[in-house]
């Protein structure tokens, strides 16, 4: 049965406040500010991201019992590129939205792997949501004016096959060093899909 064509019409002028709407469900888009965010790490110290203003900073989704985070974190990924810029100029926080995880799991996932920068601890998930992260990995770029600039795949190269896999956070970093812009600045995360409460 087809649609009297008055309620086409108007369905159709619809189309883009809905598409609207949708988009901001979906999270922020790049080249907006990134949703504020202020979380309690393992150790119980507070990040807000308001506190890094004047600073490059990264956000990776994580979750150490999903096996593309474990085989990043087995090959160093996230630690050699979270250590190649100075803390004066680069800040690298996870976060895990897990909704079962606890401090002391991130505590012994740290110690087991050796790297030093905070996992941010999000267990309702609300500032998971807040950007819509999907995956473990999935890496958010923000700009020291706090602007997004890149989401997305932390690499091209989901099933770890390649021998010169191309780095989009790497690239997107460099580009904003050089004052320019990442491209691309958006990518199909993979990965894990995120546990939140529910």
């Amino acid at each position: 049965m087809q649609l009297p064509i008055s309620i086409r019409i108007a369905l159709f002028s619809l189309a883009p406040a809905l598409a609207a709407a949708a988009a901001g469900a979906a999270g922020p888009s790049v080249g907006e500010p990134a949703p504020a965010l202020e979380l309690s790490d393992e150790s119980g110290a507070v990040h807000a991201l308001s506190d890094y203003a004047g600073k490059l900073v990264v956000l990776e989704w994580t979750n150490p019992g999903c096996p593309f985070v474990q085989r990043h974190y087995r090959s160093d990924t996230m630690e050699q590129l979270s250590r190649a810029y100075p803390d004066s100029e680069l800040v690298w926080l996870a976060v895990n939205s897990t909704h079962d995880n606890t401090p002391a799991d991130t505590r012994k996932w740290k110690a087991e792997q050796g790297f030093d920068y905070p996992t941010l601890q999000d267990p309702k998930g609300t500032v998971g949501r807040a950007y819509a992260a999907r995956t473990t990995p999935h890496m958010f770029v923000i700009d020291p004016r706090g602007t997004l600039v890149y989401q997305g795949a932390i690499d091209d190269d989901p099933h770890g096959r390649s021998d010169a896999p191309v780095n989009y956070v790497q690239n997107a970093l460099a580009a904003l060093r050089q004052k320019g812009t990442p491209d691309p600045s958006q990518t199909e995360p993979y990965g894990c899909s995120v546990k939140y409460a529910r």
